[in-house]
């Protein structure tokens, strides 16, 4: 017997969506992330910016050494701080927690944040709780 083709035809695989301008969304490892400037040959290997500081609390939220939360945004290798104490600042994601702030032109600055403690801890004397 021979039978004729299916009157419905088989469901075909959709495409990917196209992609988000930047790169695919994802997040930062959680922790503490702790800010420096590079350092000199003659000198310390990083002069400390605690004033940058911060710990990813969730997928999309931070929080600074004084509690205050925050929002952040990552497409690509591109992180963009977009609420809280730090909005606005943007960072070139070189290596999963390694962090370098970009400047007004898109380059990267002499500027880092690394990833120094994983996890969802306090940051350094923070005094706060986790939440």
């Amino acid at each position: 017997m021979v039978f004729g083709a299916p009157a419905i035809a088989p469901l075909q695989a959709k495409s990917p969506p196209p992609p988000v301008p930047g790169g695919l969304i994802g997040t930062m490892e959680l922790g503490q992330y702790s800010c420096e400037k590079d350092g000199t040959a003659g000198g310390p290997v990083g002069i400390r910016l605690p004033q940058y500081d911060f710990r990813v609390v969730s997928a999309s939220n931070y929080k600074t050494p004084d509690g205050v939360r925050g929002s952040y945004l990552m497409t690509g290798d591109r992180v963009v701080m977009t609420g809280g104490e730090l909005k606005g600042m943007r960072m070139h994601r070189m290596s999963k927690g390694f962090l370098r702030l970009t400047g007004p032109d898109g380059q990267d600055s002499d500027m880092r944040c690394i990833l120094t403690r994983g996890g969802r801890g306090n940051l350094k004397n923070s005094g706060q709780p986790d939440t």
